[in-house]
């Protein structure tokens, strides 16, 4: 349950990290043999769409005119796409398990990641904050993501 764990906290500042890692891992074959995953999830064309759209969500983190992590559609959106992205990766037996723990964990860390990037930007630009942010999410999601 770590990698759903992972997979929450990722989603908590950047929501559309976790799923792009793990179509990317089901694209690679990554994915555990009894994973829950259909195999569209691996297409090529959702891998590309999905990191996408990572990608472009790494760039507007770091706009002024981009919203509070905090708004309820965005919670909402982190919080589904966290439970997705866990259950997922789960074995079949502990999908639903995983897609709670992963979900429960993004709306917790939906707040918090964004209180500490509120603080952090007492002394640092948005741009630097979300650059760090960035660099201990992005690698936390792939990691957990092609763990085996």
């Amino acid at each position: 349950m770590l990698r759903s764990i992972l997979l929450g906290l990722a989603a908590g500042s950047r929501a559309m990290t976790p799923l792009a890692a793990v179509a990317n891992a089901a694209r690679a074959g990554r994915l555990p043999r009894d994973s829950a995953a259909p195999a569209l999830l691996g297409h090529p064309m959702v891998a590309a769409g999905s990191g996408a759209l990572a990608l472009l969500e790494l760039v507007a983190d770091k706009q002024d005119t981009t919203g509070d992590r905090i708004v309820t559609p965005a919670v909402v959106v982190r919080t589904l796409n966290a439970a997705f992205a866990g259950a997922m990766l789960a074995p079949r037996r502990r999908r639903w398990a995983a897609a709670a723990i992963a979900g429960t964990t993004a709306a917790a860390a939906s707040y918090v990641s964004w209180r500490l990037r509120k603080a952090a930007m007492e002394r640092h630009s948005l741009a630097t904050t979300g650059l760090v942010e960035d660099a201990i999410v992005v690698p936390a999601a792939i990691a957990a993501a092609t763990a085996r």
